[in-house]
């Protein structure tokens, strides 16, 4: 594949700022950063950019699938990503995500915490700038991708921003709140667009909608029982000096929750998929199998609303009773 075809850096400065920037834009990072946000910065932040990114990503790879506009020839670019080589190109779900991520923390912080504006600013554009650039620098997207998939995420960030207060309520008082939270995500991912030959957009859209909606139940009860180990004003109403001690605590609390996170996706890939296994009579090594929609989508929603879940109710239990709190 022309994916993995040789060539040479000229420039390792360059070469690693990029690839680095373009991971800032990937699942992983966004399935750590923002359960970071909410076990040690704010729960009301946290909630508004994950319903966000769950949303622009949501868009976004549906709109690649339906436009099928295809990726960036090669040569005359030289592509650095094997795996997302297989989806189609615009828009730019890293420019969509990094977009909708850093103004999202930038407009959600900017009223509750005591930081220069500017200097909020300039992080939420360098930060959406360098994902950018990385996704022309590793080949995967041309200029009109990256712009497409930007300006998408700039006018959903006009249109819900002014009513997200409306709908952070809703999501933690409705009593619809759970069903909702599971059905609407289950009943997008089943009748996600169909394409032939296979894309891993489907898988990775529900992982997205899977982790979001098993969040979005445990942001429901935790206010339903009024017991979320943390509230939002843990850190005060500013960005306060970070002590040693503080910074030990917030360390010990991340990696409390990841390996809570790591274990529960291990244990929960490894029942589901064996259960499917069982009900469908497929071989361990069988791919296309795992391929299929009836195999695909609850195994990757079972397990990563369960990550959510996890992130957002056992792991602040956990914290509680290790005295992080």
């Amino acid at each position: 594949q022309d994916c993995a075809q040789k060539y040479v850096v000229k420039n390792y400065f360059y070469y690693y700022l990029f690839r680095f920037s373009a991971a800032l834009g990937e699942e992983v990072f966004y399935i750590t950063f923002l359960p970071f946000i909410y076990w040690n910065i704010d729960h009301s932040v946290s909630r508004r950019m994950i319903i966000i990114w769950s949303v622009v990503m949501y868009i976004g790879q549906v709109a690649k699938d339906l436009l099928k506009w295809p990726r960036p020839l090669s040569p005359p670019v030289v592509k650095l990503e094997r795996r997302a080589d297989a989806e189609y190109g615009m828009p730019s779900t890293h420019a969509m995500a990094a977009t909708a991520i850093s103004f999202s923390f930038l407009s959600a912080t900017t009223n509750q915490y005591k930081y220069p504006f500017e200097l909020g600013l300039t992080g939420a554009v360098l930060f959406s700038t360098l994902v950018c650039l990385s996704r022309l620098y590793t080949g995967m997207h041309t200029v009109l991708d990256v712009l497409g998939g930007a300006l998408i995420s700039a006018v959903l960030l006009v249109l819900v921003c002014p009513a997200w207060d409306s709908i952070d309520h809703v999501l933690l008082t409705s009593p619809l709140c759970p069903l909702l939270s599971i059905a609407v995500p289950l009943l997008l991912c089943y009748n996600y667009p169909k394409l032939d030959p296979y894309s891993p957009t489907r898988a990775d859209t529900t992982t997205i909608l899977g982790a979001t909606a098993g969040a979005t139940v445990g942001f429901w009860l935790n206010n339903q029982d009024m017991g979320a180990a943390y509230s939002s004003h843990s850190f005060g109403p500013g960005f306060r000096l970070l002590s040693g001690p503080m910074l030990v605590v917030m360390l010990a609390r991340f990696l409390v929750g990841i390996s809570v996170i790591l274990m529960t996706r291990q244990l929960m890939k490894s029942m589901v998929l064996s259960a499917l296994r069982y009900h469908y009579k497929f071989p361990v090594g069988d791919l296309e199998a795992r391929r299929r929609l009836e195999v695909e989508v609850p195994y990757k929603f079972i397990t990563y609303s369960s990550v959510g879940f996890s992130a957002t109710v056992i792991v602040p239990l956990l914290h509680q009773v290790l005295g992080l709190i």
